[in-house]
Protein backbone atom coordinates (compact mmCIF):
# COMPACT_ATOMS: atom_id res chain seq x y z
CA UNK A 1 0.00 0.00 0.00
CA UNK A 2 2.86 2.40 0.73
CA UNK A 3 3.68 2.71 -3.11
CA UNK A 4 0.11 3.78 -3.80
CA UNK A 5 0.80 7.55 -3.25
CA UNK A 6 3.88 7.33 -5.18
CA UNK A 7 2.05 5.98 -8.36
CA UNK A 8 -0.99 8.38 -7.68
CA UNK A 9 2.02 11.10 -7.97
CA UNK A 10 3.73 9.74 -11.16
CA UNK A 11 0.47 9.48 -12.72
CA UNK A 12 -0.58 12.78 -11.75
CA UNK A 13 2.84 14.00 -13.73
CA UNK A 14 2.53 12.07 -16.63
CA UNK A 15 -0.93 12.41 -17.84
CA UNK A 16 -0.93 16.32 -18.25
CA UNK A 17 2.19 15.14 -20.71
CA UNK A 18 0.04 13.10 -22.96
CA UNK A 19 -1.66 15.94 -24.84
CA UNK A 20 1.62 17.51 -25.48
CA UNK A 21 2.82 14.38 -27.50
CA UNK A 22 -0.16 13.95 -29.31
CA UNK A 23 -0.57 17.39 -30.57
CA UNK A 24 0.77 18.47 -33.89
CA UNK A 25 1.29 22.48 -34.34
CA UNK A 26 -1.44 24.65 -34.40
CA UNK A 27 0.03 27.20 -36.27
CA UNK A 28 1.02 24.83 -38.97
CA UNK A 29 -2.64 23.64 -38.88
CA UNK A 30 -4.61 24.62 -42.77
CA UNK A 31 -8.11 25.46 -41.70
CA UNK A 32 -9.60 25.91 -45.40
CA UNK A 33 -8.02 25.63 -49.17
CA UNK A 34 -9.40 28.79 -51.46
CA UNK A 35 -11.26 27.00 -54.77
CA UNK A 36 -12.50 24.24 -52.52
CA UNK A 37 -16.08 24.61 -50.81
CA UNK A 38 -16.72 22.58 -47.34
CA UNK A 39 -14.62 20.96 -45.12
CA UNK A 40 -11.24 19.85 -45.99
CA UNK A 41 -11.34 15.62 -45.73
CA UNK A 42 -8.81 14.97 -43.35
CA UNK A 43 -7.09 17.60 -41.26
CA UNK A 44 -4.30 19.38 -43.14
CA UNK A 45 -0.98 21.52 -42.21
CA UNK A 46 1.82 23.48 -43.78
CA UNK A 47 4.63 25.41 -43.03
CA UNK A 48 8.70 25.87 -42.82
CA UNK A 49 11.01 23.93 -41.52
CA UNK A 50 14.59 25.33 -40.86
CA UNK A 51 17.44 22.95 -41.75
CA UNK A 52 20.38 25.80 -41.12
CA UNK A 53 19.76 28.39 -38.51
CA UNK A 54 22.81 30.40 -39.74
CA UNK A 55 21.83 30.51 -43.03
CA UNK A 56 18.08 30.92 -42.47
CA UNK A 57 17.84 28.07 -44.93
CA UNK A 58 14.00 26.47 -45.03
CA UNK A 59 12.40 23.81 -46.64
CA UNK A 60 8.27 23.66 -46.97
CA UNK A 61 6.19 20.60 -46.08
CA UNK A 62 2.45 20.44 -47.01
CA UNK A 63 1.34 17.60 -44.66
CA UNK A 64 -2.01 15.78 -45.35
CA UNK A 65 -3.29 13.54 -42.72
CA UNK A 66 -4.82 10.03 -43.73
CA UNK A 67 -8.62 10.20 -44.60
CA UNK A 68 -8.77 6.13 -42.82
CA UNK A 69 -6.42 6.06 -39.50
CA UNK A 70 -4.01 9.11 -39.23
CA UNK A 71 -2.81 7.37 -36.02
CA UNK A 72 -2.11 3.63 -37.01
CA UNK A 73 -1.85 4.53 -40.99
CA UNK A 74 2.08 4.62 -42.40
CA UNK A 75 3.21 8.03 -43.08
CA UNK A 76 4.75 8.64 -46.90
CA UNK A 77 6.84 11.29 -47.81
CA UNK A 78 6.74 12.60 -51.28
CA UNK A 79 9.31 13.93 -53.66
CA UNK A 80 9.14 15.16 -57.04
CA UNK A 81 12.55 15.13 -59.41
CA UNK A 82 13.65 17.27 -61.50
CA UNK A 83 16.19 18.13 -60.08
CA UNK A 84 14.44 21.28 -59.33
CA UNK A 85 10.58 20.27 -59.24
CA UNK A 86 8.27 20.86 -56.74
CA UNK A 87 6.47 18.71 -55.07
CA UNK A 88 3.66 20.39 -54.98
CA UNK A 89 3.33 18.41 -58.75
CA UNK A 90 2.64 15.81 -56.87
CA UNK A 91 0.14 17.11 -54.90
CA UNK A 92 -2.12 19.26 -57.61
CA UNK A 93 -1.33 16.93 -60.38
CA UNK A 94 -0.58 13.60 -59.41
CA UNK A 95 -1.94 11.93 -55.89
CA UNK A 96 -3.53 14.79 -53.61
CA UNK A 97 -6.47 15.06 -51.97
CA UNK A 98 -7.99 16.85 -54.39
CA UNK A 99 -8.66 17.23 -58.58
CA UNK A 100 -7.85 21.13 -59.92
CA UNK A 101 -9.99 22.43 -62.39
CA UNK A 102 -10.37 25.70 -64.27
CA UNK A 103 -11.76 28.40 -63.27
CA UNK A 104 -14.44 30.50 -64.23
CA UNK A 105 -12.80 33.21 -66.07
CA UNK A 106 -9.36 32.89 -67.44
CA UNK A 107 -6.44 33.29 -65.00
CA UNK A 108 -8.85 32.87 -62.54
CA UNK A 109 -8.45 30.84 -59.33
CA UNK A 110 -9.07 27.37 -59.80
CA UNK A 111 -12.01 25.11 -58.09
CA UNK A 112 -10.78 21.79 -56.35
CA UNK A 113 -12.53 19.01 -56.18
CA UNK A 114 -12.08 15.89 -53.98
CA UNK A 115 -9.90 13.39 -55.74
CA UNK A 116 -11.86 9.72 -54.86
CA UNK A 117 -7.74 8.16 -55.63
CA UNK A 118 -5.86 10.33 -53.50
CA UNK A 119 -3.02 8.46 -51.42
CA UNK A 120 -4.12 10.11 -48.57
CA UNK A 121 -7.39 7.69 -48.57
CA UNK A 122 -4.78 4.94 -46.76
CA UNK A 123 -1.92 7.16 -45.71
CA UNK A 124 -0.52 10.94 -44.17
CA UNK A 125 1.36 12.28 -47.10
CA UNK A 126 4.54 14.74 -46.83
CA UNK A 127 4.68 16.97 -49.64
CA UNK A 128 8.39 18.70 -49.49
CA UNK A 129 9.87 20.92 -51.62
CA UNK A 130 13.24 20.22 -51.65
CA UNK A 131 16.06 21.18 -51.67
CA UNK A 132 15.97 24.59 -51.05
CA UNK A 133 15.63 27.36 -53.60
CA UNK A 134 12.45 25.08 -55.32
CA UNK A 135 8.81 25.43 -55.35
CA UNK A 136 7.96 27.44 -51.90
CA UNK A 137 11.44 26.34 -49.95
CA UNK A 138 13.77 29.60 -49.94
CA UNK A 139 17.13 30.17 -47.81
CA UNK A 140 18.25 33.73 -46.84
CA UNK A 141 21.64 33.32 -48.36
CA UNK A 142 21.67 32.49 -52.06
CA UNK A 143 24.67 30.61 -52.13
CA UNK A 144 22.27 27.60 -50.64
CA UNK A 145 20.87 27.28 -54.55
CA UNK A 146 23.72 25.49 -55.22
CA UNK A 147 23.65 22.14 -54.18
CA UNK A 148 23.82 18.86 -55.13
CA UNK A 149 22.54 14.98 -54.25
CA UNK A 150 24.77 14.78 -50.95
CA UNK A 151 23.44 18.23 -49.41
CA UNK A 152 20.11 17.72 -50.37
CA UNK A 153 19.92 14.08 -48.78
CA UNK A 154 21.47 15.87 -45.61
CA UNK A 155 19.08 18.65 -45.26
CA UNK A 156 15.84 16.32 -46.23
CA UNK A 157 17.45 14.38 -43.26
CA UNK A 158 17.56 17.36 -41.11
CA UNK A 159 13.89 18.09 -42.05
CA UNK A 160 12.55 14.65 -41.09
CA UNK A 161 14.59 15.05 -37.50
CA UNK A 162 13.12 18.06 -36.94
CA UNK A 163 9.63 16.78 -38.55
CA UNK A 164 8.96 13.64 -35.88
CA UNK A 165 9.92 16.24 -33.49
CA UNK A 166 7.20 18.71 -34.69
CA UNK A 167 5.35 15.65 -34.76
CA UNK A 168 5.73 12.81 -32.43
CA UNK A 169 2.48 11.61 -32.66
CA UNK A 170 3.87 9.90 -36.04
CA UNK A 171 7.29 8.23 -34.62
CA UNK A 172 5.60 4.99 -34.38
CA UNK A 173 4.10 5.15 -37.46
CA UNK A 174 5.28 3.11 -40.44
CA UNK A 175 7.44 5.39 -42.81
CA UNK A 176 8.24 5.73 -46.44
CA UNK A 177 9.86 8.09 -48.75
CA UNK A 178 8.27 7.88 -52.24
CA UNK A 179 8.70 10.18 -55.75
CA UNK A 180 9.66 9.80 -59.65
CA UNK A 181 11.99 10.74 -61.80
CA UNK A 182 14.99 12.62 -60.00
CA UNK A 183 13.66 11.39 -56.96
CA UNK A 184 15.50 7.85 -58.20
CA UNK A 185 18.16 10.09 -56.70
CA UNK A 186 16.96 11.81 -53.75
CA UNK A 187 15.29 8.45 -52.34
CA UNK A 188 17.85 6.13 -51.91
CA UNK A 189 20.36 8.75 -51.16
CA UNK A 190 17.85 10.14 -48.25
CA UNK A 191 17.28 6.54 -47.17
CA UNK A 192 20.96 6.29 -46.61
CA UNK A 193 21.44 9.58 -44.18
CA UNK A 194 17.65 8.14 -42.54
CA UNK A 195 20.07 4.51 -41.78
CA UNK A 196 23.04 6.32 -40.68
CA UNK A 197 21.44 8.58 -38.26
CA UNK A 198 19.33 5.51 -36.72
CA UNK A 199 22.85 3.95 -36.32
CA UNK A 200 23.95 6.90 -34.71
CA UNK A 201 21.30 6.69 -32.15
CA UNK A 202 20.21 10.32 -33.18
CA UNK A 203 16.95 11.11 -31.76
CA UNK A 204 13.96 11.16 -32.84
CA UNK A 205 14.59 7.18 -34.17
CA UNK A 206 12.42 7.45 -37.78
CA UNK A 207 10.83 4.38 -37.91
CA UNK A 208 11.53 3.61 -41.83
CA UNK A 209 10.36 0.62 -43.30
CA UNK A 210 11.01 1.05 -47.09
CA UNK A 211 10.71 2.98 -50.57
CA UNK A 212 8.65 3.60 -53.08
CA UNK A 213 10.25 5.06 -56.90
CA UNK A 214 8.55 5.73 -59.59
CA UNK A 215 9.85 5.83 -63.10
CA UNK A 216 13.52 6.71 -61.22
CA UNK A 217 16.80 7.87 -62.46
CA UNK A 218 18.96 5.17 -61.14
CA UNK A 219 22.17 4.75 -63.01
CA UNK A 220 22.91 6.79 -66.20
CA UNK A 221 24.62 3.48 -68.56
CA UNK A 222 21.14 2.07 -67.83
CA UNK A 223 18.80 4.91 -68.04
CA UNK A 224 19.79 6.67 -70.98
CA UNK A 225 21.11 4.16 -73.42
CA UNK A 226 17.24 2.54 -72.98
CA UNK A 227 15.80 5.26 -74.85
CA UNK A 228 17.06 3.90 -78.42
CA UNK A 229 15.85 0.18 -77.98
CA UNK A 230 12.52 1.15 -75.91
CA UNK A 231 11.81 3.93 -78.84
CA UNK A 232 12.14 0.89 -81.61
CA UNK A 233 10.39 -1.38 -79.60
CA UNK A 234 7.40 1.13 -78.75
CA UNK A 235 6.84 2.08 -82.61
CA UNK A 236 8.46 5.38 -82.82
CA UNK A 237 11.59 5.24 -84.76
CA UNK A 238 11.66 2.48 -87.95
CA UNK A 239 14.02 -0.39 -87.86
CA UNK A 240 16.24 1.22 -90.86
CA UNK A 241 17.05 3.57 -88.39
CA UNK A 242 17.29 1.54 -85.22
CA UNK A 243 19.96 -0.32 -87.08
CA UNK A 244 21.71 2.41 -88.38
CA UNK A 245 22.22 3.81 -84.52
CA UNK A 246 22.81 0.42 -83.21
CA UNK A 247 25.54 -0.01 -85.79
CA UNK A 248 27.07 3.35 -85.37
CA UNK A 249 26.72 3.51 -81.48
CA UNK A 250 27.24 -0.02 -80.50
CA UNK A 251 24.80 0.22 -77.97
CA UNK A 252 25.96 3.18 -76.16
CA UNK A 253 23.85 6.42 -76.77
CA UNK A 254 25.15 8.98 -74.53
CA UNK A 255 28.19 10.28 -73.57
CA UNK A 256 31.15 10.40 -75.60
CA UNK A 257 30.41 8.98 -78.42
CA UNK A 258 32.09 9.17 -82.40
CA UNK A 259 31.01 11.69 -84.57
CA UNK A 260 29.00 9.16 -86.55
CA UNK A 261 27.16 7.93 -83.60
CA UNK A 262 26.11 11.68 -82.16
CA UNK A 263 25.09 12.40 -86.15
CA UNK A 264 22.15 9.16 -85.63
CA UNK A 265 21.56 10.29 -81.91
CA UNK A 266 20.76 13.21 -83.18
CA UNK A 267 18.44 11.88 -85.95
CA UNK A 268 16.77 9.91 -83.37
CA UNK A 269 15.91 12.44 -81.10
CA UNK A 270 14.43 14.86 -84.06
CA UNK A 271 12.10 12.09 -84.75
CA UNK A 272 10.99 11.82 -80.93
CA UNK A 273 11.06 15.57 -80.15
CA UNK A 274 6.97 16.19 -80.96
CA UNK A 275 5.77 13.37 -78.30
CA UNK A 276 5.68 14.19 -74.89
CA UNK A 277 8.77 12.60 -73.25
CA UNK A 278 6.77 11.76 -70.03
CA UNK A 279 3.84 10.02 -71.64
CA UNK A 280 4.52 9.46 -75.40
CA UNK A 281 0.13 9.18 -76.22
CA UNK A 282 -0.15 11.79 -74.02
CA UNK A 283 -0.70 15.31 -76.57
CA UNK A 284 1.99 17.79 -76.91
CA UNK A 285 2.41 21.28 -78.52
CA UNK A 286 4.82 22.29 -80.65
CA UNK A 287 4.08 26.05 -82.10
CA UNK A 288 6.68 26.63 -84.55
CA UNK A 289 7.61 30.16 -83.46
CA UNK A 290 8.08 29.64 -80.26
CA UNK A 291 9.92 26.29 -80.71
CA UNK A 292 12.42 27.73 -83.03
CA UNK A 293 12.83 30.84 -80.88
CA UNK A 294 13.81 28.47 -77.94
CA UNK A 295 15.88 26.08 -80.10
CA UNK A 296 18.41 29.78 -81.47
CA UNK A 297 18.48 30.10 -77.42
CA UNK A 298 19.31 26.91 -76.42
CA UNK A 299 22.41 24.62 -75.41
CA UNK A 300 21.09 21.47 -77.29
CA UNK A 301 23.77 20.63 -79.37
CA UNK A 302 23.46 22.47 -82.75
CA UNK A 303 23.27 19.67 -85.32
CA UNK A 304 19.89 18.48 -83.35
CA UNK A 305 18.74 22.60 -83.53
CA UNK A 306 19.62 22.14 -87.69
CA UNK A 307 17.11 19.33 -88.16
CA UNK A 308 13.90 21.50 -88.62
CA UNK A 309 10.59 21.76 -86.45
CA UNK A 310 6.76 20.24 -87.40
CA UNK A 311 3.83 22.39 -87.64
CA UNK A 312 1.50 20.39 -86.43
CA UNK A 313 -0.28 21.43 -83.73
CA UNK A 314 -1.58 19.96 -80.82
CA UNK A 315 -3.85 20.67 -77.95
CA UNK A 316 -1.60 22.12 -74.37
CA UNK A 317 -1.74 18.95 -72.04
CA UNK A 318 -3.00 20.06 -68.79
CA UNK A 319 -1.85 17.77 -66.55
CA UNK A 320 1.97 17.06 -65.56
CA UNK A 321 3.67 14.13 -65.11
CA UNK A 322 7.07 12.53 -65.00
CA UNK A 323 9.30 15.75 -64.14
CA UNK A 324 12.99 14.72 -64.90
CA UNK A 325 16.11 15.66 -66.27
CA UNK A 326 16.10 16.99 -70.06
CA UNK A 327 16.21 13.17 -72.30
CA UNK A 328 20.03 12.35 -73.27
CA UNK A 329 21.56 15.44 -72.04
CA UNK A 330 25.56 14.56 -70.74
CA UNK A 331 25.52 14.06 -67.36
CA UNK A 332 28.04 12.09 -64.86
CA UNK A 333 28.94 13.32 -61.91
CA UNK A 334 28.69 16.70 -62.57
CA UNK A 335 26.47 19.76 -63.48
CA UNK A 336 22.92 18.99 -63.99
CA UNK A 337 21.21 21.18 -67.11
CA UNK A 338 17.82 21.98 -66.10
CA UNK A 339 14.59 22.50 -68.32
CA UNK A 340 14.68 26.43 -67.93
CA UNK A 341 18.06 26.85 -68.91
CA UNK A 342 17.39 25.72 -72.55
CA UNK A 343 16.19 28.51 -73.50
CA UNK A 344 14.18 30.10 -70.73
CA UNK A 345 11.56 26.73 -71.23
CA UNK A 346 9.69 24.97 -68.88
CA UNK A 347 9.23 21.08 -69.39
CA UNK A 348 8.16 20.94 -72.86
CA UNK A 349 4.56 19.55 -73.96
CA UNK A 350 3.06 20.24 -70.27
CA UNK A 351 1.19 23.48 -69.14
CA UNK A 352 1.57 24.12 -64.83
CA UNK A 353 -0.86 26.86 -65.59
CA UNK A 354 -3.66 25.84 -62.53
CA UNK A 355 -0.49 25.05 -60.10
CA UNK A 356 0.45 28.34 -60.80
CA UNK A 357 -2.66 30.32 -60.57
CA UNK A 358 -3.45 28.81 -57.45
CA UNK A 359 0.42 28.82 -55.56
CA UNK A 360 0.76 32.65 -56.84
CA UNK A 361 -2.27 33.67 -55.29
CA UNK A 362 -1.69 35.37 -52.03
CA UNK A 363 -4.95 34.37 -50.31
CA UNK A 364 -3.89 30.59 -50.63
CA UNK A 365 -0.03 31.41 -49.84
CA UNK A 366 -1.48 33.09 -46.48
CA UNK A 367 -3.26 30.05 -45.55
CA UNK A 368 -0.66 27.59 -46.33
CA UNK A 369 1.34 29.29 -44.22
CA UNK A 370 3.74 30.06 -47.64
CA UNK A 371 6.25 33.12 -47.73
CA UNK A 372 4.63 35.75 -50.05
CA UNK A 373 6.21 36.44 -53.49
CA UNK A 374 8.00 39.73 -52.47
CA UNK A 375 9.92 37.44 -50.62
CA UNK A 376 10.64 34.23 -52.22
CA UNK A 377 8.85 35.19 -55.92
CA UNK A 378 6.71 33.40 -57.74
CA UNK A 379 5.80 29.40 -57.68
CA UNK A 380 7.53 27.17 -60.60
CA UNK A 381 7.28 24.27 -61.22
CA UNK A 382 10.57 23.73 -62.51
CA UNK A 383 12.96 25.89 -61.37
CA UNK A 384 16.32 27.05 -62.77
CA UNK A 385 16.50 28.68 -59.15
CA UNK A 386 19.25 25.99 -58.36
CA UNK A 387 22.73 25.16 -59.66
CA UNK A 388 22.80 21.36 -59.27
CA UNK A 389 25.35 18.93 -59.16
CA UNK A 390 24.88 14.94 -59.20
CA UNK A 391 27.60 13.52 -56.93
CA UNK A 392 26.36 10.28 -56.30
CA UNK A 393 27.09 8.18 -58.85
CA UNK A 394 24.53 4.68 -59.74
CA UNK A 395 21.85 3.71 -57.26
CA UNK A 396 22.25 0.31 -57.68
CA UNK A 397 24.47 -0.60 -54.85
CA UNK A 398 22.32 1.92 -52.64
CA UNK A 399 19.57 -0.81 -53.45
CA UNK A 400 21.02 -3.98 -52.85
CA UNK A 401 22.36 -2.34 -49.47
CA UNK A 402 19.01 -2.04 -48.48
CA UNK A 403 17.21 -4.54 -49.92
CA UNK A 404 20.07 -7.03 -47.94
CA UNK A 405 19.31 -5.41 -44.48
CA UNK A 406 15.59 -5.84 -44.51
CA UNK A 407 13.70 -2.36 -46.06
CA UNK A 408 10.76 -2.75 -48.66
CA UNK A 409 11.66 -1.02 -51.78
CA UNK A 410 8.86 -0.70 -54.63
CA UNK A 411 9.99 -0.02 -58.14
CA UNK A 412 7.58 0.86 -60.59
CA UNK A 413 7.53 2.55 -64.05
CA UNK A 414 4.95 3.25 -66.31
CA UNK A 415 4.84 1.95 -69.58
CA UNK A 416 4.76 5.37 -71.68
CA UNK A 417 7.62 6.79 -69.87
CA UNK A 418 10.39 7.77 -72.90
CA UNK A 419 12.72 9.96 -70.66
CA UNK A 420 13.26 7.24 -68.29
CA UNK A 421 11.85 3.49 -70.16
CA UNK A 422 10.75 0.76 -68.04
CA UNK A 423 13.32 -1.16 -70.65
CA UNK A 424 16.43 0.40 -68.61
CA UNK A 425 14.58 0.10 -65.11
CA UNK A 426 14.09 -3.53 -65.97
CA UNK A 427 17.32 -3.63 -67.05
CA UNK A 428 19.10 -2.89 -63.72
CA UNK A 429 16.64 -4.61 -61.48
CA UNK A 430 17.90 -7.97 -63.69
CA UNK A 431 21.58 -7.11 -62.77
CA UNK A 432 20.68 -7.71 -58.87
CA UNK A 433 20.58 -11.72 -59.54
CA UNK A 434 17.34 -12.46 -57.70
CA UNK A 435 15.66 -15.61 -58.52
CA UNK A 436 12.76 -15.70 -60.39
CA UNK A 437 10.24 -18.03 -58.71
CA UNK A 438 6.82 -17.87 -61.39
CA UNK A 439 6.30 -16.79 -64.50
CA UNK A 440 5.21 -13.89 -66.10
CA UNK A 441 1.52 -13.23 -65.03
CA UNK A 442 -1.46 -10.15 -65.98
CA UNK A 443 -2.76 -8.56 -62.89
CA UNK A 444 -6.40 -7.10 -63.33
CA UNK A 445 -8.29 -3.51 -62.82
CA UNK A 446 -11.66 -3.42 -63.44
CA UNK A 447 -11.91 -6.44 -65.60
CA UNK A 448 -8.87 -5.41 -67.75
CA UNK A 449 -5.56 -6.47 -68.04
CA UNK A 450 -3.85 -3.55 -66.26
CA UNK A 451 -0.01 -4.75 -65.83
CA UNK A 452 1.97 -8.06 -65.35
CA UNK A 453 3.84 -9.48 -62.72
CA UNK A 454 6.78 -12.02 -62.02
CA UNK A 455 7.43 -12.66 -58.51
CA UNK A 456 11.13 -13.95 -56.79
CA UNK A 457 11.39 -15.43 -53.55
CA UNK A 458 11.70 -13.12 -50.27
CA UNK A 459 14.57 -14.24 -47.94
CA UNK A 460 14.49 -12.51 -44.49
CA UNK A 461 11.82 -10.49 -44.97
CA UNK A 462 13.15 -8.56 -47.66
CA UNK A 463 12.27 -7.33 -50.85
CA UNK A 464 12.81 -5.42 -53.90
CA UNK A 465 9.82 -5.40 -56.37
CA UNK A 466 9.73 -3.96 -59.87
CA UNK A 467 6.11 -2.83 -61.73
CA UNK A 468 5.65 -1.80 -64.68
CA UNK A 469 1.81 0.00 -65.39
CA UNK A 470 0.05 1.30 -68.33
CA UNK A 471 1.19 4.92 -68.23
CA UNK A 472 0.54 4.58 -64.32
CA UNK A 473 0.55 8.02 -63.74
CA UNK A 474 -2.68 8.66 -66.06
CA UNK A 475 -4.53 5.90 -64.06
CA UNK A 476 -5.44 7.47 -60.61
CA UNK A 477 -7.88 4.23 -60.00
CA UNK A 478 -5.13 2.26 -60.81
CA UNK A 479 -2.46 4.39 -58.66
CA UNK A 480 -4.79 4.45 -55.68
CA UNK A 481 -4.81 0.38 -55.68
CA UNK A 482 -1.20 0.26 -55.86
CA UNK A 483 -0.32 2.81 -52.90
CA UNK A 484 -3.36 0.97 -50.70
CA UNK A 485 -1.97 -2.35 -51.53
CA UNK A 486 1.89 -1.21 -51.08
CA UNK A 487 1.63 0.83 -47.69
CA UNK A 488 -0.71 -2.08 -46.30
CA UNK A 489 0.68 -4.91 -47.21
CA UNK A 490 4.33 -2.93 -45.85
CA UNK A 491 2.68 -1.86 -42.37
CA UNK A 492 1.41 -5.59 -41.62
CA UNK A 493 4.46 -7.50 -42.89
CA UNK A 494 2.41 -9.77 -45.57
CA UNK A 495 4.49 -10.67 -48.51
CA UNK A 496 5.54 -7.54 -50.26
CA UNK A 497 5.02 -9.31 -53.43
CA UNK A 498 1.08 -8.52 -53.23
CA UNK A 499 2.03 -5.02 -53.39
CA UNK A 500 2.63 -5.17 -57.28
CA UNK A 501 -0.92 -4.45 -57.97
CA UNK A 502 -0.39 -2.21 -60.50
CA UNK A 503 2.91 -3.48 -62.49
CA UNK A 504 4.21 -6.12 -65.07
CA UNK A 505 7.69 -7.25 -63.00
CA UNK A 506 7.74 -8.40 -59.50
CA UNK A 507 11.04 -9.24 -57.69
CA UNK A 508 11.51 -10.48 -54.18
CA UNK A 509 14.45 -10.84 -52.40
Amino acid sequence: MASTPSLTLLLALVLPLIPLAVAAPEKHLVTHLPGFDGALPSKHYAGYITVDESNGRRLFYYLVLSERDPAADPVVLWLNGGPGCSSFDGFVYENGPFNFERGSTPGGLPKLHLNPYSWSKVSSMIYLDSPAGVGMSYSLNKSDYTTGDLKTAADAHTFLLKWFELYPEFQSNPFYISGESYAGIYIPTLADEVVKGTQKALKPKINLKGYLIGNGVTDLDYDLNSFVPFAHGMGLISTDLFEDVSAACHGTFWGKVNDVCQEKIDRVRWELKDLNTYNILAPCYHHPEVQETAFVNSSLPSSFRKLGETERPFPVRKRMAGLSWPLGLPVSSGHVTLWPELGGRSLPCTSDELATIWLDDEDVRAVIHAKPKSLIGSWELNTARIDYTHDTGSMVEYHKKFTATGYRVLIYSGDHDLCIPFTGTEAWVRSLGYRVVDSWRPWHFGGQVAGYDVPRPQERHTSIVEAHAFFLLGLPKTSNIWSCSCVDVGASGRHVAVSALQGNKTHTK
